[in-house]
């Protein structure tokens, strides 16, 4: 029946009865899954960011996440973390010879993240050393205003 109830008897003069469909309904399940996926999706980018840092604001539209990307962080006091361990001066050329290579050959994309207090020649500094690393895929990392 329309209704979804299914009727069971014999013709006209058997018992009728009524009994419940044995179907469940698994819309509003999807409904609350695509919810939480969308709620996931949305904040898994801000969860990555594990260096608490004040970044600078633009307006430019925001950039999608590669795989396997190295995000390095440079704090206001000066401080440089590759990921979310810290590195002491001078050792970052190091650790970024250790990056491994994609499967194209080519070094992967870098993510910089920069105080917005920190100084520009200090940011300038690393992005040479990233650049002599032969890094040169590098995106600045700003947060996105609403205006």
């Amino acid at each position: 029946m329309a209704m979804g109830l299914h009727t069971s008897g014999r013709g006209r003069g058997g018992r009728r009865g009524r009994t419940p469909m044995a179907e469940i309904n698994v819309t509003p399940l999807v409904d609350v899954m695509l919810v939480l996926l969308i709620i996931f999706m949305v904040t898994a980018p801000l969860l990555k960011a594990a260096v608490p840092i004040e970044l600078p604001e633009t307006r430019a539209k925001a950039m999608g996440e590669e795989a396997g990307q190295v995000t390095i962080t440079l704090r206001k006091d000066g401080a440089v973390f590759l990921e979310e361990s810290e590195l002491a001066p001078g050792e970052l050329a190091d650790r970024l010879a250790a990056v491994p290579k994609g499967a194209d050959g080519k070094p992967p994309l870098v993510t910089l993240r920069a105080d917005k207090a920190l100084d520009y020649g200090r940011v300038m500094e690393v992005m040479g050393e990233l650049n002599r690393a032969g890094f040169t895929s590098i995106s600045l990392v700003t947060d996105v205003s609403g205006g």
